[in-house]
């Protein structure tokens, strides 16, 4: 229990720094300073765009904004000066050299809120954006872990779960507790082969009745909404991965056939071979050059991480940063703040 109250404000003190800088980055991009921090643009990162309901314990918050906050994203960066333009046309734009700012919309996974939610702000703003597709959702064959977790820690206080060395049961009382549990099982996850870890979760998650297949289809959109979400005029797929795993605790095989199988899945839904491709998770431990190589070797034109930072010129387009439109930072200053690069900047990235 110690441990997870250290943990609690462990985090609270980190949202506080993170506020802090995007303030001090705001003032400091008002006072017209560190202007060459914004570089020639940002790619933004979106998951969950709905209404907010409130959770007890909500360990996924920073992965869901509101459609408002979406729409004062948008306004903010239009009074900016930027431009939006489709992550499919962003090799081009950044050969033309065009010095007005532009701006990238992406969701990653997928989610049945980005067509019934999401859609209608762009739609609205006239902003095109690129959600990308994991096939194993589509198809139902896979779950999203973070949300069975997140549904199971809320469901009960005890549960059993094997980390690899025999069933093991714990108690998760307190809302410190599961928020430490969380990270445990999070960090187990991506300590090893993901499929048998995930298994285990599904598993101790189906022992207190919480069926992940079930979770999967009622979040993500099927193959049906994912064509008629690209059907319009400002909406592209790209792709994901088949099962959302980390490419780089991957073999080549078997890293050349998730990627290749999902724009595979892309392709029979929407009739033609992604452009873009987004690494699952997209960190430092989760992308490796040898991936950016794969990626570029098969084809696509824009790869992108979930590194953050703004864009320059030189930027590498199979490992392109993208800065996150975080749920418990929806301010529109902040919008700015994170746009102008300088948080980036003032952190050595």
């Amino acid at each position: 229990m110690a441990g997870g109250i250290k943990a609690d404000i462990k985090t609270r003190a980190r949202r506080a720094a993170i506020t802090a800088g995007l303030e001090l980055a705001g003032g400091l991009g008002r006072a017209g300073l560190m202007a060459g921090a914004r570089g020639r643009g940002a790619i933004f990162t979106l998951h969950h765009v709905r209404p907010k309901v409130p959770r007890a314990f909500d360990p996924n918050a920073h992965l869901e904004i509101t459609p408002e906050f979406l729409d004062g994203a948008i306004t903010r960066l239009k009074q900016g000066g930027y431009r939006f333009i489709a992550l499919d046309d962003l090799p081009t734009v950044l050969a033309v050299g065009d010095e007005a700012p532009f701006a990238c919309f992406t969701l990653d996974d997928g989610y049945r809120n980005n067509l019934d939610h999401a859609l209608p702000v762009f739609a609205r703003h006239g902003v095109p954006f690129t959600v990308f597709v994991s096939g194993g959702f589509v198809d139902r064959s896979h779950t999203l872990w973070w949300e069975t977790l997140a549904d199971l820690l809320s469901a009960t206080d005890r549960f059993r779960f094997d980390f690899g060395s025999g069933m093991e049961t714990l108690d998760v009382e307190s809302h410190a507790d599961k928020q430490a549990m969380f990270a445990r099982i999070a960090s187990h996850i991506h300590s090893r082969e993901e499929s048998g870890a995930v298994a285990a979760l599904d598993a101790a998650a189906l022992e207190q009745g919480i069926d992940a297949f079930a979770i999967a289809k009622a979040l993500t959109l099927d193959e049906a909404g994912l064509r008629r979400l690209a059907q319009g005029p400002l909406a592209s797929l790209g792709a994901h991965t088949i099962s959302h795993c980390a490419i780089a605790r991957l073999d080549d095989e078997e890293a050349v056939r998730e990627i290749e199988a999902s724009a595979a899945r892309v392709e029979k839904i929407t009739g033609k071979r992604p452009r873009c491709f987004a690494y699952p998770y997209g960190d430092r431990p989760a992308v490796s050059p040898r991936d950016h190589r794969l990626v570029a070797g098969l084809g696509f034109e824009v790869a992108v991480t979930t590194m953050p930072g703004t864009l320059t010129a030189a930027a590498p387009l199979h490992a392109l940063p993208r800065i996150s439109l975080n749920g418990h930072f929806q301010r529109p200053r902040y919008v700015s703040a994170l746009a102008s690069g300088i948080p980036f900047r003032l952190g050595g990235r």
